[in-house]
């Protein structure tokens, strides 16, 4: 079933782990993808706005589009949106220099990727999707030119650190050549595990 992307409740906090199957590309897929987002880090302790590197406005601009499920937050929202890591900016600059159309949401998107992937997981568990396809899907729709640039389906954090450093002038890998460098499996094997949200919550005995 299609999801119907006029109805601003049609997912709920903790959509399924198929809900992608049944999203178009457009609104109801960011919809799919902000909720997934939010689910996660209303978890995180140090708040909302310091997990996704989002200011009050913004983040309240994001629920008000794509997660009005996620409308009780509003009024305890902080403002700041914390301390950026040294590499924060520039990962989210690069982001900007690969958006699709000059988006608030691509805006949004780059700041939560560059905060998320300091995380210790793969990026799609720190984003708060339920698989990795739910994170390509993100990437083709707001950033194409990065999934063209990562056409080897290079695990997105190894692809982040590689091309931060070429831009920089430094080239920190083994081997020139991916296919021949004894690293290849750590940059290139399947990016396997469960989802943290669902993980929280089995954790809290809510189970799956």
């Amino acid at each position: 079933m299609i999801v119907d992307i006029a109805d601003p409740a049609a997912f709920s906090l903790h959509p399924p782990a198929d809900a992608l199957d049944g999203v178009q590309d457009g609104p109801a897929l960011d919809r799919l993808l902000f909720t997934r987002i939010l689910g996660l880090a209303v978890q995180h302790p140090g708040g909302v706005t310091a997990s996704l590197g989002l200011a009050r406005g913004a983040l309240a601009e994001l629920i008000r589009r794509h997660a009005a499920g996620f409308a009780h937050l509003l009024p305890t929202l902080p403002d700041g949106s914390g301390e950026d890591a040294i590499e924060e900016e520039d990962l989210r600059a690069f982001l900007l220099d690969h958006r699709a159309a000059g988006t608030a949401e691509e805006e949004w998107l780059a700041a939560i990727v560059a905060r998320r992937a300091l995380g210790p997981n793969h990026l799609w568990q720190d984003m708060g999707f339920a698989n990795r396809r739910e994170l390509n899907a993100m990437f083709r729709r707001h950033f194409p030119s990065l999934v063209a640039l990562n056409s080897g389906d290079m695990k997105w954090k190894k692809f982040f650190y590689r091309q931060l450093c070429e831009r920089e002038g430094l080239m920190l890998c083994k081997s020139p050549n991916c296919e021949v460098c004894d690293d290849f499996s750590a940059c290139f094997s399947a990016e396997d595990g469960d989802p943290l949200s669902t993980l929280a919550r089995v954790a809290r005995g809510e189970g799956a």
